[in-house]
C-alpha cells in the first residue's frame, strides 16, 4: 500500500466525514435529538444503511444513542459535544451550496 504523506488525523477525520449520508445525518441532527424513523424519513436512505451510519457515528464518538425505558421503548440519536463541533463546517457547506449548487442540474 502507498504511504500517505498527508497528516493521519485530517485523513482520518475525512474519511469519517466523506461516507456517503454522514453529512446529511450530521445536518439532520443539528436541529436536535431525533428518533430513527423522523431521521428515516428526512433522508432517501435505507433502513439497514441509516442503522450502518448511526452505528459507526456512535463509534466515533460523534453521536450519542439514548435508550428511554417506557413501553414501547424510546431510542433517540444526537450529537455529542465531538459531533456539534462539526456545525460551522456543515454550515459553511450548506452557505457554499446555496451559492454554488444547481439543485436541478445532475
Amino acid at each position: 500500500m502507498k504511504s500517505s504523506s498527508l497528516c493521519p488525523r485530517m485523513e482520518k477525520a475525512m474519511n469519517i466525514i466523506s461516507k456517503r449520508w454522514t453529512g446529511l445525518i450530521i445536518y439532520q441532527l443539528l436541529s436536535g435529538p431525533q428518533r430513527f424513523c423522523g431521521i428515516e424519513s428526512n433522508i432517501p436512505i435505507s433502513g439497514r444503511l441509516l442503522s450502518e451510519r448511526l452505528k459507526d457515528l456512535e463509534h466515533e464518538g460523534i453521536v450519542k444513542r439514548a435508550v428511554y425505558p417506557e413501553t414501547p421503548v424510546r431510542i433517540e440519536y444526537s450529537l455529542t459535544d465531538k459531533g456539534l463541533a462539526l456545525e460551522p463546517i456543515i454550515r459553511e457547506i450548506e452557505k457554499w451550496s446555496q451559492a454554488w449548487v444547481d439543485a436541478e442540474q445532475d
